[in-house]
């Protein structure tokens, strides 16, 4: 087969030979129509999030394809099955191994392309949003990031639940698309200070807080939030180091909840699969939630999706074509 490879000197993504995947006992080898660009993949490539242990060694968190082999102990799935998975990495390849019980079958009616821009961030959107933060109807939340891929999945959960969604992006355009998927209000972080606008939007405070950013935002983030709120950070893209007032989070008796995905065990992964799919994915099947994928690139073209990321142009997902 044919993977996306980092160029050791150059750090640019070459499409080129690589072993192809055996699936262990338990797996499926998977034929990858599609997979999606996620902001883990452009810490992976500069050398500063490795893949976990066992886990291909290229980049890839979710995949959509056709499974074309089965593993010793598989039963459930056929070959030609359509399937779209959550990865702990090879999805920037034409052929994968995956576990069988992460895997969910796809509609006839829907492309990969679709597939792809699901697994990585609905399932970031509800583990962090329901699992870790607990956030129930009625509650407000912020989302820092809105017009992100976790993002606009977050927005859309969060509405679909009953609850006020507040979002942070930095231009014009991503609020207005964040405000069509659901979002009451945005704030432009670079045009003034999201603490003082969320607090003129909710002056008693949030319940929860999805936060990309980080240090810079810790200080604000526990300002914003009412008492018991919990905030759950996913990204650190303000840095991993800064000062908190303790005081403040014993009085509000509020929770600082770090969270990630990729290195988690299959069994939490397969538990967040699962009451993903028990809660929301009719809603997806319906149309109810949908995906928003920004910009659709051939997988050699690697580069320059990730590019876009980097530059922060997409409003959701960046879906990389791996056969056509």
């Amino acid at each position: 087969m044919k993977a996306i490879q980092v160029d050791p000197q150059t750090q640019a993504l070459d499409w080129l030979d690589a072993p192809d995947p055996t699936p262990a006992s338990d797996e499926v080898a998977i034929d990858i129509h599609a997979t999606a660009v996620n902001r883990a993949d452009l810490l992976q490539r500069s050398g500063n999030y490795p893949p976990p242990q066992g886990a291909p060694p290229y980049m890839g968190l979710e995949a959509a394809g056709v499974v074309s082999k089965l593993g010793d102990g598989v039963s459930e799935w056929r070959i030609g099955d359509r399937v779209c998975t959550l990865l702990s990495g090879g999805g920037y390849a034409e052929q994968v191994a995956a576990p069988a019980a992460l895997l969910v079958r796809i509609p006839d009616e829907w492309s990969f392309e679709q597939a792809a821009a699901i697994p990585e961030v609905f399932y970031t959107a509800y583990l962090n949003l329901f699992i870790e933060g607990g956030l129930s109807k009625g509650e407000t939340v912020l989302i820092h990031g809105g017009a992100s891929g976790v993002g606009t999945a977050a927005i859309q959960l969060a509405k679909r639940a009953g609850c006020r969604v507040l979002i942070t992006a930095g231009r014009a355009d991503k609020i207005e698309a964040c405000i069509a998927l659901g979002a009451e209000s945005g704030v432009n972080y670079k045009e003034e200070n999201f603490e003082s606008a969320i607090r003129k939007l909710a002056p008693e405070g949030v319940d929860v807080i999805l936060d990309i950013a980080a240090a810079e935002y810790l200080k604000p983030n526990m300002n914003l939030l009412r008492t018991g709120g919990r905030l759950v950070m996913i990204a650190l893209l303000t840095g991993s180091n800064t000062e908190i007032d303790l005081s403040i989070l014993m009085r509000q008796r509020l929770r600082i909840i770090g969270s990630v995905l990729r290195s988690r065990a299959l069994e939490e992964k397969v538990d967040v699969r699962n009451r993903f799919e028990n809660r929301f994915w009719p809603d997806l099947l319906s149309g109810v939630l949908k995906p928003v994928i920004y910009k659709s690139l051939p997988i050699q073209q690697a580069n320059a999706a990730q590019a876009i990321l980097g530059a922060n142009r997409n409003i959701g997902k960046v879906i990389l074509k791996v056969r056509k």
